[in-house]
């Protein structure tokens, strides 16, 4: 799955441990999501969207 988890954070001045502490996940979780190595559950990425203030289709889109 692509996402914008990366560029969102960055531009709110955000590091990963950082983000990962607001969502409850490690510093590697938010790495590993950021480079598409892993997808987050439905209710982290709801919860990712919502601390951007985005709606999930915002920041996720699927890989084709």
């Amino acid at each position: 799955m692509q996402n914008r988890v990366k560029e969102l954070r960055t531009s709110k001045g955000w590091s990963q441990a950082e983000f990962g502490e607001r969502l409850g996940v490690s510093r590697q979780a938010v790495n590993a999501i950021e480079r598409g190595k892993h997808d987050p559950s439905l209710m982290l990425a709801f919860k990712i969207a919502e601390s951007f203030g985005l709606s999930v289709e915002a920041v996720f889109k699927p890989g084709l």
